[in-house]
């Protein structure tokens, strides 16, 4: 067996150690090693769960409050280190918080699912069900058989029960589906049995900890800086852009950082079936999430509920969560129609497919009511290789007789020399600012020269974080000036 890489994992002051290793023709093998206490602490720790739970009231706002239960949990964390220090004179600081963060996972996490969480290698993690190991799926090496396996049916609706009630959902065999999301940010999806028939099933899209940049994006070759000067004066003008693309394909991710473009004076009101969308500290912004009804139908609010409800609220741009049916899309065009700066994401390979998709059942939206959409930026991910790059990014032109609307290719990615380049000459960009700015095109490619200018002198000294990229120090006036006539 080939041991490919080896490298540690901490998770609540233990440390555990991931092995990753094939045979050939086998499926990748992810090895999780922790530290386990000897059978008899093992023993005394049950007494001090007790002890812990004794002592500390969990009330149900702590539970659904992510802020209040981090409070909790570091309050768990601190009584469990000194009753166990109490009990056992002569431990080391180090078992001893080994031991007081084992105790933590069982009692308000997950166990050793926590270890995975805390593995910035993994995007998927896979709970199948109680009869096969967990499934990971790591950014380097793709599947891998996990050593981990979760014992018994119960204990993963119980981990699916906890993620429901932190964000004030549940999941019952009447309800047995839910989308949710952990403190974290990471995406979760859990099935009941019958509905998945081999057992009860957990799946956790990761996010990325550091929050992606558009430096970063250039520097791993998924979009280069005209693109990107292109699309940032298309946000600044406020035109609608629609990101599609395949799963995995990377859609939310570079909304999240095209999002870094927004000024920082304006207000932005994300609408979303399942929290997804992360916005820099900096921007005033109001997520919003759609609610389930009970079983007897009360209670529900729903996306469209939501948009009526944002535009009390002032916003100045509006994000609409992923486009899966019908009434999300409707919601999408009713923001637009609003005179909105509208954002969203869909599942699309190309501009092209997305367009057929919006005019075709099941969403079947009149052609005439696409108008409002200017741009669709479509994303591709590359399997074999695990590459992501912005695959095209087309306008979307409405004819002379407003009943119909086709597709410009401005920019589209080459395969052969893995190379964004453009296609066709915008139109709509173009037409919308002579008619809004009172440029005329030389102004217009300018500026588009001059932004390529500034995110290519981010690239060249990496400043790759969200805050330096846009604080205050990065984008005033003289900065401008002093990229433009450093790399004039």
């Amino acid at each position: 067996m080939a041991q490919l890489e080896t490298y540690k994992v901490k998770a609540d002051n233990i440390e555990s150690t991931v092995t990753l290793t094939k045979d050939a023709g086998e499926i990748m093998a992810y090895t999780l090693t922790v530290p386990r206490p000897e059978p008899a602490t093992a023993a005394y720790m049950e007494t001090v769960k007790g002890e812990l739970l004794k002592q500390i009231r969990i009330t149900s706002q702590e539970v659904l409050d992510i802020k209040l239960m981090a409070e909790l949990k570091l309050k768990f964390y601190n009584l469990a280190l000194k009753l166990v220090k109490e009990k056992i004179p002569r431990i080391t600081e180090e078992n001893a918080m080994e031991l007081a963060g084992r105790v933590v996972q069982e009692l308000l996490g997950m166990g050793d699912i926590e270890f995975l969480l805390k593995d910035d290698g993994l995007e998927e993690i896979c709970i199948n069900s109680s009869r096969e190991p967990i499934w990971v799926y790591h950014k380097k090496y793709g599947w891998c058989k996990s050593s981990l396996r979760i014992d018994t049916e119960s204990k993963i609706w119980d981990y699916s029960s906890l993620i429901g009630r932190r964000v004030g959902r549940q999941i019952t065999s009447q309800d047995p589906l839910l989308d949710a999301y952990l403190p974290t940010g990471d995406r979760v999806n859990a099935t009941l049995t019958p509905i998945s028939m081999f057992g009860n099933t957990i799946t956790i899209r990761k996010f990325a900890r550091k929050p992606w940049t558009i430096t970063d994006l250039i520097l791993a070759n998924t979009i280069n800086e005209e693109v990107a000067a292109f699309v940032w004066l298309a946000m600044q003008y406020e035109l609608n852009i629609l990101i599609s693309g395949g799963t995995g394909a990377g859609k939310t991710s570079i909304l999240n950082v095209l999002c870094s473009f927004l000024p920082q004076n304006q207000r932005v009101i994300s609408i979303e079936q399942t929290r997804e969308i992360t916005l820099p500290s900096y921007v005033q912004w109001v997520p919003m999430v759609v609610r389930e009804g009970g079983r007897d139908g009360k209670g529900g609010v729903s996306m469209l509920d939501l948009m009526v409800n944002s535009l009390r609220m002032r916003p100045d741009r509006i994000i609409v969560g992923e486009i899966r049916r019908a009434e999300e899309a409707e919601v999408l065009f009713e923001a637009m129609h609003t005179g909105h700066s509208v954002y969203a994401t869909m599942h699309a390979e190309t501009v092209f497919e997305t367009f057929k998709r919006l005019v075709s059942p099941p969403i079947e939206l009149p052609e005439v009511v696409l108008e409002s959409l200017h741009f669709v930026l479509a994303m591709y991910r590359d399997r074999r290789s695990g590459i992501r790059r912005v695959f095209e990014i087309g306008e979307l032109i409405p004819s002379e007789k407003g009943d119909a609307v086709r597709a410009n290719i401005v920019y589209r990615w080459r395969s052969s020399k893995d190379k964004l380049e453009a296609e066709n000459p915008s139109v709509r960009l173009l037409d919308t600012l002579r008619t809004y700015t009172r440029m005329d095109d030389a102004e217009i490619n300018a500026s588009i020269k001059e932004r390529a200018k500034v995110l290519h002198w981010l690239a060249d000294k990496k400043i790759n974080t969200v805050e330096e990229v846009m604080s205050t120090s990065c984008f005033p006036k003289y900065l401008f000036t002093w990229c433009f006539s450093s790399w004039a």
